[in-house]
């Protein structure tokens, strides 16, 4: 009887570590950038598709506005640097007020948008 709850108790355990590992954070409580990136996706649709090809090889509606992937490929491009830009008020852009974490995502979106080259 003892024997069945060890083997009980350690397959709770291993499954309790395995939904534990599933659903993992960073340590500073962040999402994983899998998880951003797609979110970032979800946001960039909703906000940035109306000027910007938000997907490689689609067009944006404004000439003027660079696709994502360009962006993702220009020198100099970090996530520091697109959060930094998506922060800040620019001329030709909307006033959009984007919270830390939305930043986070659609940066991380935006640099999986890199050329593997």
């Amino acid at each position: 009887m003892r024997s069945i709850r060890v083997d009980i108790s350690l397959a709770i355990l291993i499954a309790l570590a395995a939904l534990l590992l599933i659903r993992m954070h960073k340590a500073d409580g962040s999402k994983l950038a899998a998880d951003s990136a797609l979110e970032g996706r979800r946001l960039a649709d909703a906000w940035c598709k109306p000027c910007h090809a938000i997907e490689p090889h689609m067009a944006g509606l404004s000439n003027q506005a660079p696709g994502f992937a360009a962006i993702a490929n220009r020198h100099g491009t970090t996530a520091l640097s697109l959060k930094v830009f998506l922060k800040t008020s620019h001329q030709n852009m909307p006033d959009l007020v984007i919270a830390p974490d939305q930043a986070e995502a659609l940066a991380n979106y935006i640099l999986s948008l890199k050329s593997q080259d």
